[in-house]
């Protein structure tokens, strides 16, 4: 009934060849009702910006905090100088190889409540090729509507506009450091674009695989992180390469960069200086 972001889809075609298929494809016709998008983060958070779901207020999935906020405080309070740093992890588009396929067969002779999922050796795609797309639901149920096996493969330019993308998140980071460099806190504000709906592990991403590790290789005593997750009229957002630590390792590279600048110190003595050298 509703299409909440460009690339989701609304059609099965079903022919005998891929010509035949692609050529019905484009016969068919949707009527489009337009309405009012957010398709970023700072659309979806301005007050008053239309809902992607009604329920969702605010267009906010989850407000998400970890880390110990008094003491982070009080860190930040007994600071020789606090450096802080705005970031944009740019969203990312998976782009495997060898693209997402489907074969869905229906055997009346072992009864309809049995389901045999066989994963073969393909390419991989980085995580993107992980979750339960609708395209897997629908060979099946095609297979077993026609009597027939179905097989789907997605064209380049449809995965661009379907499969799991990965990162965009918003990101206000402040370190608190001594005038040595020694890092004393760290208080990070990220607002994490879900997409139009959650994936198989989205709310993972910018939570547990993200915050926390935001300690990373440094001595950091006190640190608070919060996360904001909002819906947009765009493709669900997931895991893929790394999936939220990469984003938590470029926060605290740069963090550290811009601290040794502004204290004159060199970029690596800085990361020295704070390495954690002592393990478990």
């Amino acid at each position: 009934g509703e299409v909440r972001h460009v690339g989701e889809a609304v059609a099965i075609v079903v022919a005998e060849t891929k010509d035949q298929a692609r050529d019905a494809a484009a016969l068919v016709e949707v009527d489009y009702d337009e309405r009012p998008a957010v398709a970023s983060v700072e659309q979806a958070i301005k007050p008053g910006a239309p809902l992607v779901w009604d329920q969702a207020k605010g267009n906010t999935c989850f407000d998400w905090e970890l880390g110990d906020g008094k003491a982070t405080d009080a860190a930040f309070a007994k600071a020789d100088r606090v450096v802080s740093i705005d970031l944009v992890n740019n969203r990312l588009v998976p782009n495997a190889i060898e693209p997402r396929a489907a074969l869905g067969e229906y055997d009346r002779t072992s009864g309809e409540h049995k389901l045999r999922v066989v994963a073969p050796d393909v390419g991989g795609g980085f995580g993107s090729k992980i979750f339960h797309y609708p395209e897997e639901l629908l060979v099946l149920w095609a297979a077993r509507r026609t009597g027939r096996p179905v097989k789907w493969t997605a064209q380049r330019s449809e995965s661009f506009v379907s499969d799991a993308h990965g990162r965009d998140h918003v990101t206000h980071a402040e370190l608190a450091v001594a005038k040595d460099g020694t890092f004393l806190g760290l208080r990070v504000r990220t607002v994490a674009d879900m997409g139009a709906y959650l994936c198989t592990f989205a709310p993972a991403i910018p939570t547990y695989l993200y915050a926390t590790l935001l300690a990373g290789c440094y001595k950091t005593p006190a640190i608070h992180a919060s996360v904001r997750a909002v819906f947009t009229n765009t493709v669900w957002v997931d895991a893929y390469r790394g999936a939220g630590r990469p984003e938590a390792a470029f926060i605290l590279e740069r963090l550290a960069d811009l601290a040794a600048r502004q204290l004159g110190m060199d970029r690596v003595a800085i990361r020295r200086k704070n390495f954690i050298d002592a393990f478990p």
